[in-house]
């Protein structure tokens, strides 16, 4: 009687902590979700500010030309000097929206990797958890039969 109740008590330790590490794991996989859901969320509102931007160029592009029209001065190498450096700073813009998204996207591939690693390393613990619950429970059931 003893001996069944040790080899119950046991075998509910062992399959508790495969139990457990089972929810760690399910964790991890929706945290990595989460992260990689995050991630596409990221890329969609920086594309968006650079839609915005390049909207807010154009209007500003088409008004600055048609006061430079009014005034007669379109021909003007300072009005195309104005133009070209209104260009360039659109293109930083847009280049520095896009350089902040491919640094945060290597954040959220780290933050991703490492709950990957963090759901294997839970399940490695939990069976070696097990073997070592299984190995204490044969010397276990060894000494109290004899």
């Amino acid at each position: 009687m003893l001996e069944t109740l040790f080899l119950v008590s046991q075998g509910i330790s062992a399959a508790g902590t495969i139990m457990g590490c089972i929810g760690a794991q399910q964790e991890a996989r929706l945290n990595t979700f989460n992260t990689e859901t995050e991630k596409v969320q990221n890329k969609t509102q920086a594309e968006q500010a650079a839609l915005a931007r390049r909207q807010e160029y154009d209007l500003a592009t088409e008004s600055n030309i048609a006061a430079f029209s009014a005034m007669g001065r379109d021909e003007d190498r300072s009005v195309e000097a104005f133009l070209k450096r209104q260009k360039e700073i659109f293109g930083q813009d847009v280049g520095r929206v896009d350089r902040q998204t491919y640094m945060e996207g290597l954040a959220f591939n780290m933050k991703a990797m490492n709950e990957r690693r963090r759901g294997r390393n839970a399940l490695m613990s939990s069976i070696f958890d097990a073997a070592s619950i299984g190995a204490s429970t044969i010397t276990g059931y060894k000494s109290i039969t004899t």
